[in-house]
């Protein structure tokens, strides 16, 4: 299994910046890909990003590419994404998520194939 806990949500001004952290434990070598999905109070949950820990690929949503970035360090067993030129239609709840190394980066948006999820962290961006 896989304990996943993420923190740095926050309020801030659209054209503001948040960083997420996103913390595994547990059987994280057999689960090293690692997706940030978001999800607003009528929407469903979308993919933002995600990251092959074992050799570094990543991928984005068309809508966040050139604003967010995902990054991890290893040696804490950390993903970080760095949020820039938020807006309001940034506004959700955060999670983090793991799975297994299959396709990370060319499916890895995709929330069904997620095995593990944290709690969720409140992003909101306020014009």
């Amino acid at each position: 299994q896989v304990q996943l806990e993420e923190s740095g949500g926050g309020s801030v001004q659209a054209g503001g910046s948040l960083r997420l952290s996103c913390t595994a434990s547990g059987a994280t070598a057999s689960n090293p890909c690692m997706g940030v999905f978001r999800q607003g109070p009528n929407d469903e949950r979308e993919g933002v990003a995600v990251i092959d820990t074992a050799v570094g690929t990543t991928e984005y949503a068309d809508s966040v590419k050139g604003r967010f970035t995902i990054s991890r360090d290893n040696t804490k067993n950390t993903v970080y994404l760095q949020m820039s030129a938020l807006k309001p239609e940034d506004t959700a709840m955060y999670y983090c998520a793991a799975r297994g190394p299959f396709l990370c980066a060319a499916a890895g948006l995709w929330a069904a194939q997620y095995r593990y999820w944290g709690q969720g962290t409140q992003v909101s961006v306020s014009s």
